[in-house]
């Protein structure tokens, strides 16, 4: 067994106002994140990601950073972050994100018309971060050219439903009676 499937059977779930949220190193930061599954799963994702011509990374903060990091290392691809902070610096551009669990703005930075970009999140769930990542990316005129997100939880609704964008992931599961049931080790279902 693989060390993220591993990792995702020992998650626990805690609820949330209804919502059932699995806690686990790669989308919480603890437990410890062990760096051989970060670098499995960077492995993962560049055997998976469309790399093609890849100008920059693109990733949330905060929990998309240290995936990003990784895949910014095995690539040599830059890495953009993008911020719940505001910094007023020329070309910033303001999103909004809804989850699932909380709504809030953020700001990108250095991303500009003609990018070739990767957009890597650490969890898909109601894809409300990563629409608004491709609505602000659709607008600033960059090329989307894969997205991946390490983790995808199935069952519910996803903004990304019914778009052009499709995500692609490295392991899809739900959350059942308060345990993680892996539905697709493979990801992309």
């Amino acid at each position: 067994m693989d060390r993220l499937k591993r990792s995702l059977h020992e998650a626990p779930v805690v609820e949330k106002d209804g919502y059932h949220y699995f806690v686990h190193p790669v989308s919480d930061g603890v437990p410890m994140l062990r760096p051989e599954l970060l670098r499995e799963i960077g492995v993962k994702i560049v055997r998976k990601a469309d790399l093609d011509d890849v100008d920059k990374i693109v990733t949330p903060a905060a929990m998309g950073i240290h995936i990003s990091t990784a895949v910014s290392l095995l690539t040599d691809i830059p890495l953009v972050v993008v911020r719940k902070r505001q910094y007023g610096l020329a070309g910033e551009v303001s999103l909004q994100q809804v989850t699932g669990y909380s709504e809030s703005e953020m700001y990108m930075n250095d991303v500009y018309e003609g990018d070739r970009v990767l957009l890597l999140d650490d969890v898909l769930s109601t894809g409300g971060t990563l629409k608004a990542l491709c609505g602000a990316l659709d607008e600033i005129g960059a090329d989307i050219a894969d997205i991946v997100a390490v983790i995808k939880k199935v069952g519910g609704d996803n903004a990304l439903d019914g778009t052009r964008y499709d995500p692609k992931t490295l392991i899809n599961v739900d959350v059942v009676d308060g345990e993680v049931v892996i539905v697709d080790e493979d990801g992309d279902s």
